[in-house]
């Protein structure tokens, strides 16, 4: 029996905050790599800038088309022009491209990806070009396929917290710019969220159509429909930007049509690996602190509304850099193709 192969892959984007979480997920993992290597539209000159991977310095490469050659997969971290350069590249260049930017999300000949969900029916196809899709969609994708594997729920409303790093460096380094600035009774620098976020919370940091909701929250929405493939799902989003840096906040209220209870409802989050079932209390909250960098969707505490049978109220917290990007990308590599890679 020949051995089986290993992987050669590519990082696009390798200092962008996707980019480093998806390399930093990358060290940690046991899959087997025969080489990996990292680019960056900005690097000129081959020698110009380094980073590391697991312990050892790297070369940060300079990008073009010839440089993409002779790789598996090809992860696509950078900005959206170059993630769309090369993610086009990637018939002709016979690679999987993956997409960690959501560049491609809108497009639907372009299929979304949540691992654990949707992935094998996608990959049979073979596809050269995968989107990660919203971090949101991935969250909610992971907590509704638990809920719509044994219930049929009624109504579902999202109400999310987003972190300032959704919108990358610019809206941390915001939001601690504000943060300063206002305890020093300093005047607040408003770039990115166009008002003050510091100890505040904005229902509408992106422009919104005519009913109110905004083009982010109407893609969560579709996008979520896309994965579990379920285009009736009686869904709706709504974000709140949240003073936080990282990790997403959503409380999602539940009417289903059959009676259950909490217990029961823990249990089904308790069976799946892709959650952290909690015992909150006033001292240990599951909250954005307690959650930032893991790899679990925590699931809090759930109420349960006596006087309306079937109606619930679940609160989750996950990380949007790890959970909500990274991992599900790697989860994608891995389930690629099986039986192709070894495993260590």
């Amino acid at each position: 029996m020949s051995p089986k192969k290993r992987a050669r892959i590519a990082l696009i984007g390798v200092e962008s905050f996707r980019g480093k979480e998806l390399k930093y997920v990358l060290e940690g993992k046991k899959f087997p790599i025969e080489k990996i290597e990292f680019f960056d539209p900005e690097v000129e000159e081959e020698y110009s800038k380094l980073t590391e991977f697991r312990g050892e310095p790297r070369v940060v490469m300079p990008l073009d088309e010839a440089a993409i050659a002779d790789y598996d997969f090809v992860f696509l971290a950078s900005d959206k022009k170059t993630n769309r350069e090369f993610g086009n590249l990637a018939v002709k260049k016979k690679y999987l491209a993956i997409d960690l930017s959501e560049t491609f999300c809108a497009d639907k000949k372009v299929p979304i990806v949540v691992g654990g969900i949707n992935h094998i029916a996608v990959l049979k196809k073979k596809p050269a070009l995968i989107a990660n899709p919203h971090s949101v969609t991935i969250i909610l994708a992971h907590v509704l396929n638990v809920i719509c594997e044994k219930y049929h729920p009624k109504k579902i409303a999202a109400f999310v917290l987003q972190p300032a790093s959704a919108f990358e460096e610019a809206g941390i380094k915001e939001l601690a710019d504000q943060s300063f600035a206002v305890l020093n009774s300093s005047s607040v620098s408003k770039k990115t969220f166009k008002t003050q976020i510091a100890f505040n919370l904005l229902s509408d940091v992106a422009p919104v159509d005519n009913d109110g909701f905004s083009s982010v929250e109407k893609r969560i929405l579709s996008e979520t429909k896309r994965v579990l493939n379920l285009q009736d799902l009686p869904l709706s989003v709504a974000i709140i930007q949240a003073p936080v840096f990282h990790t997403y906040s959503i409380m999602i209220h539940l009417e289903l049509e059959e009676r259950t209870d909490i217990p029961t409802l823990m249990d089904r989050f308790k069976k799946s690996p892709y959650f952290k079932v909690a015992s909150p209390s006033p001292s240990h909250p599951v909250s954005c602190l307690q959650v930032t960098g893991k790899d679990k969707i925590y699931i809090g505490q759930i109420k349960k509304e006596d006087s309306v049978p079937g109606k619930y109220w679940i609160w989750t917290v996950a990380d949007n850099l790890t959970r909500g990007s990274a991992l599900n990308a790697y989860e994608i590599l891995e389930s690629s193709y099986p039986g192709l890679f070894t495993t260590i």
